[in-house]
């Protein structure tokens, strides 16, 4: 599974359940290291989806600022992160301030 399927599978298994999911039980839903699933959470928590870690008991997307579906193909998904990091790295500082942002 690729990166960013991965991190959408991170956020459509925390919509699905409505009590926290431990990292462990998302790590072998995923069927990655317990390692990767940390590195993958710090991203869209990063980026402020809200994801709520609490300590012990795993990880709850919020209630009431859940964000839409995304209508996008993997393919397309990756273009756009490609292209907000291409962005990033060559626009105007206030178009990088903007890519970086999203």
């Amino acid at each position: 599974m690729r990166h960013t399927e991965r991190l959408f599978q991170i956020i459509q298994t925390l919509r699905r359940h409505r009590a926290p999911v431990t990292g462990q039980a998302l790590a072998e839903e995923l069927e990655v290291s317990l390692r990767t699933l940390y590195r993958d959470m710090a991203e869209p928590i990063a980026q402020r989806v809200p994801i709520r870690a609490e300590a012990g008991a795993g990880y709850v997307l919020e209630k009431g600022d859940d964000i839409p579906p995304l209508m996008l193909t993997a393919d397309e998904l990756e273009a756009a992160v490609l292209g907000a990091q291409w962005v990033a790295a060559r626009g105007d500082a206030a178009l990088a301030c903007a890519a970086n942002a999203t």
